[in-house]
């Protein structure tokens, strides 16, 4: 049923469905700002989650407190328990490039953990055509890891589809997508794509590493 609906449905039964116990985690990609735009037309306060691991471009954080006042957001900025020197003080200086899946557990998947307690549903961004990994992305589904529904309501939209619907609504995104940078993370890890390039091919380029680990299953660095 889901596969046919339009994602501006999937949104509204998600908020029919959950109400309150429902939250949006984004990065304010694309995705995210399309999904928030949906939500305020018949939402008059959405919850938000988004990860601020202290390490973001200055674009996005202009972004961020720009979205939140266009949107009325109820935006939750979710911080590692360490700050970056207080984390390079325990795990020694540049953790990201000695050991990302670490710097990510700590800055990311260890904080979204906790930041999820209490709700029942996540939306997120995630979108079939953004990597082979995403690619049999369901709609719907349990969230084994956090232990709560997991909504991806623009899992068969593409990138096209979504950048038409931006531009038709004159809604603002981050400058960085102008300068070559599909997906944005943290700037230690995070540079424009090549040619010939998926949109993520920019992130830990000089890892195998794709994901952060908040979207894959059983992922911990303890």
């Amino acid at each position: 049923m889901f596969e046919e609906l339009h994602p501006q449905d999937i949104l509204r039964w998600a908020f029919e469905e959950y109400g309150e116990r429902l939250v949006v985690v984004t990065s304010f990609q694309p995705t995210g700002i399309v999904t928030l735009h949906m939500l305020s037309q018949f939402m008059d306060r959405i919850p938000v989650a988004t990860l601020d691991t202290g390490l973001l471009f200055p674009e996005t954080y202009a972004l961020m407190d720009e979205l939140e006042k266009r949107f009325n957001l109820d935006l939750h900025r979710v911080q590692p328990r360490l700050n970056v020197e207080a984390q390079a003080d325990v795990e020694g200086d540049h953790l990201w490039a000695r050991n990302p899946d670490r710097c990510c557990f700590l800055r990311k998947t260890v904080p979204l953990r906790n930041a999820l307690i209490g709700y029942e549903a996540w939306i997120t961004g995630l979108r079939r055509d953004q990597s082979d990994r995403r690619g049999s992305t369901p709609i719907v589904s349990w969230d084994q890891k956090y232990g709560l529904t997991k909504l991806c309501p623009f899992a068969t939209w593409t990138e096209d589809m979504i950048w038409t619907y931006i531009h038709a609504y004159e809604l603002p995104y981050n400058t960085l997508h102008d300068q070559g940078f599909p997906s944005i993370g943290c700037w230690t890890c995070t540079r424009a794509v090549k040619d010939g390039e998926d949109m993520r091919g920019g992130r830990w380029s000089n890892h195998a590493k794709t994901e952060c680990g908040i979207h894959v299953p059983n992922h911990a660095t303890a």
